[in-house]
């Protein structure tokens, strides 16, 4: 048995031997009880720990929109009601640690007893905050179309790459909410003219005397 077994391992050397079998690291016993096979495999990336990924809360005031056909919001007034749907959001971790968000938005335009058919703009935010305080924002002004015969139309929107800085990936809320604006342009400040350099008076220009 021992004979037999001796030169089994002598052909199995001879076999590596001739086909050119080499071992990467350490010899090729070792490489091959280790990783099954006579050559280091590559190395694979470092798996990313799985993101805190919190749930799409909606901001205070937020959840609805009325448009009016006067100044009182009494039912025969109005003319659309804006609601949110369904959300959603997407969490994915970054090699430097920070994390990129997607948020899904769906909603509906009802039309009030005021309304009519037709296209309407949906202005929509959506934020990234931590203690309280907009890391930060997207605004979108949306369409919805109510066609005529129809008492509702949808709108959707996906909104990609929402940055989270690594400092704060444990501890942020995803927030969406009707409303809001588009962040106003700064208005460039005149220029001021530069001061004129005083030309000096002669004494006939002042009437004075030699």
């Amino acid at each position: 048995m021992r004979v037999r077994s001796k030169a089994g391992l002598s052909a199995l050397l001879l076999a590596l031997v001739a086909t050119g079998a080499r071992a990467e690291e350490g010899n090729f016993l070792s490489n091959l009880f280790k990783y099954g096979g006579t050559t280091v495999p590559p190395s694979q990336p470092k798996e990313l720990e799985a993101p805190y990924c919190p749930p799409v809360g909606v901001s205070e005031g937020g959840a609805a929109l009325q448009t009016l056909a006067g100044r009182s919001a009494d039912k025969p007034n109005i003319r659309t009601q804006v609601t949110l749907g369904r959300l959603a959001r997407e969490c994915t971790r970054r090699e430097d640690g920070s994390i990129t968000v997607k948020v899904g938005v769906e909603g509906r335009v009802l039309l009030g007893p005021a309304g009519a058919p037709g296209r309407f703009d949906v202005p929509i935010t959506i934020a990234i905050k931590s203690d309280e305080k907009v890391v930060t924002s997207r605004f979108r002004r949306l369409s919805a179309t109510v066609a005529p015969g129809e008492a509702q139309g949808f709108f959707s929107v996906v909104e990609e790459d929402l940055s989270v800085p690594a400092a704060i990936t444990r501890d942020y809320e995803i927030e969406v909410g009707l409303g809001g604006s588009a962040p106003k342009a700064g208005k460039a400040q005149p220029r001021r003219k530069a001061p004129v350099a005083a030309v000096p008076t002669s004494p006939e220009q002042t009437g004075a005397s030699q």
